[in-house]
């Protein structure tokens, strides 16, 4: 004897020579694991209650990859585009998300379902015992990984999962589908080119991220700062004048255009459903009191940005793009809550509190030659959260 058979381990040449019975069983030696008890669930092959076990237990592996393959072919081809519940197809939109969770969640239930099944009818039931030790942080040596493969070995083989056909192929099924669904939702997301240029504006196509209700299509375009009324038909937006809005208060505005119409067409009414949907488009009119004029701060470049004491920031937030729509009139502060930000309206709307690091975009404002107030032009940066591409 050798004198690694000395000390219970046996030298390369030995290691090499044993089965994967004599692994399995060094394997639990050598890591103090004694096994008491060990049988097969089935003593006798083919009988019609092993079938039937066979059976419940491909089932729910072929319902994960049904519901696997549902979650890829929904994520693909449902509508997925907004739809408010009165528009045609508003319904499907709706149910649209649900049926994502739907679909994943009932392909992982199966695969539970299954993978416990498996375990209770065809795994090996055994019962071990291990002492209590600790490693010594040295690695693996080849004896461990050996003998650990054939632990991993033997629990394939005494599931008996590689002489049913049936069985091993729904494994394969459900597990391949859930992978699937899952790599393919995940990644669908950011599949779509965020800077295809889709907006027509005054200076040509630009991506949606660089624009927003406000960037004018053409140059010399009116867009007016409007007071939504919350109806979808005629008198939806009403134009606004400096005297509308009282000293202190605050006021969300819409960019509206004459072209948009009135809303006595359907052609008109969507288009001011599609105002009220911008998610770029709200704005946070402010009307700083006269005796507090004397404490703002203008942000460089943008010192004539505003109308009198009358300030245009978007109500975008700029940590996550939350709406920014709460409003201390005595401090001009505005305050996001989804995560606390708040702003400074006499600071240029720097972020005073909270994750926000930018201030919020301010829209430059004027009046038109009837009084109404219009954008002197468009934002001059992106407005909502960071994104790689922006400068600022």
């Amino acid at each position: 004897m050798t004198e690694s058979n000395n000390t219970g381990r046996p030298d390369d040449a030995e290691l090499a020579a044993m089965s994967r019975e004599e692994l399995v069983e060094l394997g639990g030696r050598l890591d103090g694991v004694e096994t008491v008890y060990k049988e097969p669930r089935w003593q006798v092959e083919g009988t019609r209650a092993e079938k039937r076990a066979e059976r419940q237990v491909a089932l729910w592996f072929l319902l994960a990859g049904f519901f696997g393959f549902a979650l890829l072919l929904v994520f693909l081809f449902w509508p997925w585009e907004y739809k408010s519940v009165d528009d045609p197809g508003g319904f499907l939109y709706s149910i649209a998300t649900p049926l994502y969770g739907f679909t994943f969640g009932m392909s992982v239930l199966c695969l539970g379902i299954g993978a416990v099944l498996l375990q209770k009818k065809f795994i090996p039931e055994e019962i071990s015992v291990q002492d209590r030790h600790d490693g010594q942080g040295d690695g693996s040596a080849e004896i461990d990984r050996k003998t650990v493969a054939a632990n991993l070995t033997d629990a394939l083989e005494g599931s008996t999962i590689r002489r049913r056909k049936v069985l091993g192929l729904s494994v394969g099924i459900g597990f391949g589908a859930f992978g699937l669904g899952t790599v393919v939702a995940g990644l669908g997301g950011i599949i779509k080119n965020p800077w295809k240029p889709v907006v027509q504006t005054a200076d040509g196509m630009k991506a949606e991220l660089w624009t927003s209700g406000w960037t004018p299509r053409y140059h010399g375009e009116t867009i007016y700062l409007t007071r939504s009324t919350g109806t979808h038909g005629p008198g939806a937006f009403v134009k606004m004048r400096p005297e509308d809005l009282d000293a202190g208060g605050m006021e969300t505005v819409f960019p509206w255009r004459e072209t948009d119409g009135d809303g006595t067409t359907e052609e008109s009414r969507e288009r001011l459903h599609a105002i009220t949907m911008g998610v770029r488009n709200p704005v946070m009119l402010i009307r700083i009191k006269p005796n507090d004029m004397e404490r703002v701060v203008y942000r460089k470049g943008q010192e004539s940005f505003n109308f009198g004491s009358l300030f245009a920031y978007t109500k975008i937030c700029s940590h996550l793009g939350c709406p920014s729509s709460l409003y201390e009139q005595q401090t001009y502060r505005i305050l996001c809550p989804c995560h606390q930000s708040q702003f400074d309206a006499l600071h240029f709307a720097k972020p005073i509190f909270g994750p926000a690091a930018r201030a919020l975009a301010q829209l430059p404002i004027t009046i038109d030659k009837n009084g109404y107030l219009v954008a002197n032009g468009d934002f001059v940066e992106p407005v909502g959260p960071a994104f790689w591409e922006r400068s600022s």
